[in-house]
């Protein structure tokens, strides 16, 4: 489902392609979360020109980034153990802000949305092409 060709897409379309305005922007603006998901979805084409795959790839990268779902999901992945903390202790990266250094809980943050895509961008590929 996951291949070298579309890892390689999504590092060109997410690091390459992406400027320092979409970057910056996307998480407080929807016009720089959809200028960043159609120029990241435009490499896909050389993988597959189904409409449906590319809209699923684009839509669900506007949302994963706009609303930086990501911290949602390292929040949620220690909810069920003693260690958790309230949402409001872990608003930046899903972690608290005590809990380890901030490079580190940015980097599993960055490796979550990175793997989220992949996936989605994965299935996408293999059943709607």
């Amino acid at each position: 489902m996951i291949t070298a060709d579309q890892l390689l897409l999504h590092v060109i379309g997410d690091y390459i392609i992406q400027s320092d305005w979409m970057a910056t922007e996307k998480t407080k603006r929807s016009l720089a979360a959809v200028i960043h998901a159609v120029t990241y979805a435009l490499p896909f084409l050389l993988l597959t020109t189904s409409p449906t795959a590319l809209a699923v790839i684009a839509g669900t990268h506007f949302v994963i980034d706009r609303f930086r779902l990501a911290r949602y999901v390292c929040w949620v992945k220690d909810w069920p153990w003693p260690s958790r903390r309230p949402w409001a202790q872990c608003t930046k990266t899903g972690f608290p802000d005590d809990k380890q250094p901030a490079w580190i809980a940015l980097w599993i943050m960055i490796v979550v949305d990175n793997t989220m895509h992949v996936v989605i961008n994965g299935a996408s590929i293999r059943w709607l092409s």
